[in-house]
């Protein structure tokens, strides 16, 4: 391989620009209109440019390829995300004399669809989730759900793609149709195809993954497994390798059964089987990625093995053996290693975020042994809005440690890890992996989900215990004074810019208008799923955004008329641009319309910002005070009133 061009940006662009050069070859960088200032175009030897802006800059095959051959190269590395998983693009490159560091074009076509792959699975006896494998109908859909046992509840799941997008959990008939919608809807927009199936949600289940490496002459060697069960909204947060406390019979049955799908495919380069595994260490396959891992990195510290560099070597033709891995033996993991995934978005009270966006005025990763970050952060960087919310993976490795010292150690590197400018989910990570739960690894897919409002609170008293606060307003927000990390600021604050949409409306309606609800976050407008006079029931869907590559539902805060809607779809608006004003009523029965329903763990803002202020009163808000006290061997205010009070009535 002479001249390789990277089919992807930011920091995994870096990565494989690195390796590349360490054996010697040439890299071309690829960007779009909106993307020049990606560190990734300082680390090639030539940068070339997309048309367009976004995302879809990035899935123009026939660009990319074009780009291939004027820059002379003789290969095309697609990373992972965007094209990685798409035959197109290796066919193409094949039909080009170009090689694709990846998969044949017929192993892309198999395990790219995952309702194909599941059939696989099924002929050769591996066990899946019960599910349709093949795409689906909302119709069909309803139908599946209908027929599963009481009580059950189900995936809507892109047949393409991957990172979390395009799924959806549905649990009654009257969530099907829009469901479907928006996973196809955003399956489409990330991975230009919006094909859907489903599969029955398991709950309780822990998420491991097995490492395949495969050359041309049908070797197949598993390099370990790693455990992402600590996820939000199927998008992983941290991932941890080996798979802790996996019972060696299973971790032996999910490497046979992945280097058998391997195998019966005609596999080559590096993939990733995934497995779901319940309380009863049963395990079921879901998907194949045909690509390199956001996830690799954890695999290389306890291997030692550069797998991105295997990447190139196994397309340039090596063997396995001449790649330093033998067919048969799996390279043993020398000790533990974590990747805690820093993302740059906003976390409001419910634990739910949002894409932030501002320019980064502080960038300070942090550093020591057996501590790698990567990223494609600098001070001064305003990163565009419409990529990948991921900013830096942290990574910890320890030769000896337990998994609840090894989780400390990178808790603290998290917390030194210096941005200011740009709202992160830092303090929501610490308060992750405080967790006892987590130190103890008693852990499953849906922990984050199932924790996610206390973890967003105790994240915020972290923030504000730790100074790490960030003050920042929206980018290109003239005026507007506001601290970005405080989620219910942006539903209130100030003037409304940066709107595509002019006419009396827009100018008019202001945030501070009542029953005004405003957009909290940079985005595009997707879909407006009401009109000017129509009646709206609270939690009732009014429209769709999209940020950092994913869906965003806005619904009602309350029951109402809809009396102004500023925006259509493909608008892009700025945080705390008013959206939608409902003119609040109390609706009669039999209009129609469902009756409204009681949704008991919902938090108004108002009492969410109580919470939030008494949260700072706590001992647990107050660290210095409370060793100030200890040092004297005296007690807090509050542990007094702990022992004089019946426990919650204070």
């Amino acid at each position: 391989m002479r001249k390789l061009l990277i089919a992807n940006r930011g920091e995994i662009a870096i990565r494989i620009a690195s390796a590349a050069a360490d054996q010697g070859t040439e890299t071309v960088g690829i960007y779009s209109e909106d993307d020049a200032h990606s560190l990734h175009l300082g680390r090639v030897d030539q940068a070339a440019a997309l048309r367009g802006e976004g995302p879809r800059a990035y899935l123009d095959v026939e660009r990319i390829v074009s780009l291939a051959r004027e820059t002379g190269c003789d290969a095309v590395h697609p990373g992972y995300g965007f094209l990685s998983e798409n035959p197109s693009l290796a066919q193409r490159c094949e039909d080009e004399g170009l090689v694709f560091v990846g998969p044949s074009p017929a192993a892309l076509a198999q395990f790219g669809d995952k309702a194909r792959a599941r059939r696989l699975a099924g002929r050769l006896g591996v066990p899946v989730v019960p599910g349709i494998s093949e795409a689906v109908t909302a119709e069909q859909a309803r139908a599946f759900l209908a027929g599963l046992p009481d009580g059950s509840a189900m995936l809507v799941k892109a047949v393409c793609g991957g990172g979390g997008r395009g799924i959806r959990i549905v649990t009654n008939r009257g969530e099907v149709d829009g469901a479907c919608r928006r996973a196809s809807s955003e399956a489409q927009s990330a991975f230009g195809i919006a094909d859907i199936f489903v599969e029955q949600f398991l709950p309780g289940v822990r998420h491991v993954e097995v490492q395949v490496a495969a050359d041309a002459a049908g070797s197949v060697v598993c390099i370990g497994d790693r455990d992402c069960s600590l996820q939000r909204r199927h998008q992983k947060l941290v991932e941890v390798a080996p798979a802790p406390g996996l019972p060696s019979a299973v971790r032996a049955a999910i490497a046979a059964a992945a280097k058998r799908l391997a195998s019966a495919s005609g596999y080559r380069n590096l993939g990733t089987f995934e497995f779901l595994i319940d309380e009863a260490d049963s395990y079921f396959f879901i998907e194949a990625n045909a690509r390199l891992q956001v996830e690799h990195t954890v695999t290389e510290e306890v291997t030692g093995i550069d797998l991105v560099r295997m990447q190139l070597e196994l397309a340039g033709g090596r063997t396995l053996a001449e790649a330093g891995l033998s067919g048969s033996e799996a390279p043993k993991a020398v000790g533990t290693a974590i990747q805690v995934r820093v993302n740059m978005e906003t976390m409001g009270p419910d634990g739910s975020a949002t894409g932030s966006s501002g320019q980064m005025t502080a960038f300070d990763p942090p550093s020591g042994r057996g501590i790698r970050v990567d990223t494609f952060g600098y001070t001064g960087y305003r990163p565009p809005p419409r990529f990948d919310a991921l900013l830096a993976k942290v990574i910890c490795h320890a030769r000896r440690r337990s998994i609840s010292k090894l989780l400390a150690s990178a808790c603290r590197a998290v917390e030194a890890f210096r941005i200011e400018g740009i709202d992160t989910n830092v303090g929501f990570l610490t308060a992750l992996l405080r967790h006892p739960s987590v130190a103890r690894w008693e852990v499953h897919s849906r922990f984050v989900d199932e924790h996610m409002k206390s973890l967003a609170r105790d994240g915020a008293v972290q923030d504000r215990i730790s100074g790490d606060a960030r003050p920042s307003r929206a980018s290109g927000t003239a005026g507007a004074s506001v601290d970005a990390s405080d989620p219910l600021a942006v539903l209130s604050y100030g003037k409304a810019t940066g709107s595509t949409r002019e006419g009396p409306g827009a100018r008019a309606l202001r945030p501070e208008v009542p029953g005004v609800i405003a957009s909290r976050m940079q985005g595009t407008v997707v879909a407006v799923e009401v009109a000017v006079g129509e009646e709206v029931r609270a939690q009732d869907l009014l429209l769709v955004m999209e940020a950092m590559k994913m869906e965003h539902e806005i619904r009602a805060t309350a029951s109402g008329i809809v009396r102004d809607v500023t925006v259509k779809a493909g608008d892009t608006v700025y945080a705390g641009h008013p959206l939608v004003r409902i003119e609040e009523r109390i609706l009669a029965s039999g209009t129609g319309v469902a009756e409204e329903e009681l949704v008991l763990d919902h938090v108004r803002p108002d009492l969410a910002e109580v919470h939030s202020r008494h949260a700072a009163t706590l001992d647990s808000a107050r660290p210095d005070a409370v060793k100030k006290r200890r040092r004297t061997r005296q007690r807090t205010a509050r542990e007094n009133l702990d022992d004089l009070c019946d426990e919650g009535s204070f």
